[in-house]
């Protein structure tokens, strides 16, 4: 079934008269966000995060997740309408994540913003979350367009998409088992270090040698595109197990671990791109995401593209995360063009671009 109703296209002329300004709310995991974008600039981005609440639990629980964003979206929606010095009246429209993302937690947004849309009588919009990511260098960079290579790099997605113009994508390649962030996640775990996993392990990365260790890369073999992490999260666990005198006896570290796996991460990840890039003949790279914020991630995809002479862009930190600016920019990408949803919309968990 279709959820998606185009209305009429609204005018350049109308634009310039009436600023639309959209509010975007996104609840896919553990961060409660809402912000206000105008088609020129983000008025408002505020941002709950959860960390602190599931830091306990050594993960994301969906049940608290839920009850959590249950109890601040309206707080926050306030404060991102308040930032933006706006009112719900000037509002022309409200996106909202419904996928792909924990079902309840999506259910909690998608239910606020139909209800809040409904009773304002405002122009409603669902957002691929996956799409919000990729779209996101839009929001700061006004030389950024398309065509572009664009890698989506989270905890529960490592995807590189042709993105040709505004709801056009090809995916060329994706994780078959875990992603990237959730590799991360799990050999923190293996190691030691606290919850959120990624930033830990690229923390303690910094402080070692990634050259006393050498883990595999996984290769299809059908020769595709495709990511695989299970294996590389598999030999770390091995080699703890092998190698408990080193450790005790500090001739490998815990951060050397952490620098070799990080390393095995960021060479598959930048050997995929360059396949993709050199099939497609793209000049234009993008990495988004909440790993998209490691910074031996950014360099060496950076280093990458200056080699080969092409464009490179990166959101900033506040922007790799779950964050409703990037759900109001394509929300108000969506308005504008009259790609509107019915009140019929659910969370779509599962949903893909």
């Amino acid at each position: 079934m279709n959820l998606f109703t185009p209305r009429k296209l609204l005018t350049k002329k109308y634009l310039r008269r009436n600023t639309l300004k959209v509010l975007g709310i996104e609840t896919s995991c553990d961060e409660t966000s809402a912000a206000v974008y105008d088609g020129k600039k983000i008025l408002s981005n505020v941002i709950f995060s959860q960390v602190d609440t599931h830091k306990v639990y050594g993960g994301v629980v969906p049940e608290i997740a839920a009850r959590e964003h249950l109890n601040r979206l309206p707080a926050v929606v306030d404060e991102a309408l308040s930032k933006a010095g706006a009112g719900l009246k000037e509002i022309g429209g409200i996106a909202v994540t419904y996928g792909p993302g924990l079902a309840g937690p999506l259910i909690v947004g998608v239910s606020y913003a139909k209800a809040l849309a409904y009773a304002s009588g405002k122009k409603f919009t669902g957002v691929n979350h996956l799409e919000g990511h990729l779209l996101s260098p839009f929001l700061e960079n006004k030389d950024f367009k398309f065509p572009f290579a664009g890698i989506v790099v989270s905890g529960g997605h490592t995807n590189i998409y042709i993105a040709k113009d505004f709801g056009s994508y090809d995916l060329m390649a994706s994780t078959r088992d875990d992603a990237a962030g959730e590799a991360f996640d799990k050999a923190a775990k293996m190691l030691g270090l606290p919850y959120p996993g990624g930033p830990e392990v690229s923390k303690a990365a910094l402080k070692g040698n990634d050259k006393k260790i050498v883990f595999p890369q996984a290769q299809m073999k059908d020769n595709s595109m495709d990511f695989s992490f299970s294996g590389l999260k598999t030999s770390v666990l091995y080699y703890i197990q092998r190698n408990q005198g080193k450790i005790k006896s500090g001739q490998v570290t815990i951060e050397d671990i952490a620098a070799a796996f990080q390393k095995t991460i960021i060479r598959t990840i930048v050997k995929k791109t360059s396949r993709v890039l050199k099939d497609s003949g793209i000049k234009t790279l993008a990495i988004t995401g909440g790993v998209a914020a490691n910074i031996s991630l950014k360099e060496e995809l950076k280093k990458f593209a200056m080699e080969r002479k092409i464009g490179f862009y990166a959101p900033s930190n506040l922007l790799c995360t779950d964050n409703g600016a990037m759900i109001a920019y394509v929300g108000y990408e969506r308005i504008k063009r009259g790609l509107l949803s019915g009140m019929n919309l659910e969370a779509q968990p599962d949903l893909k671009i």
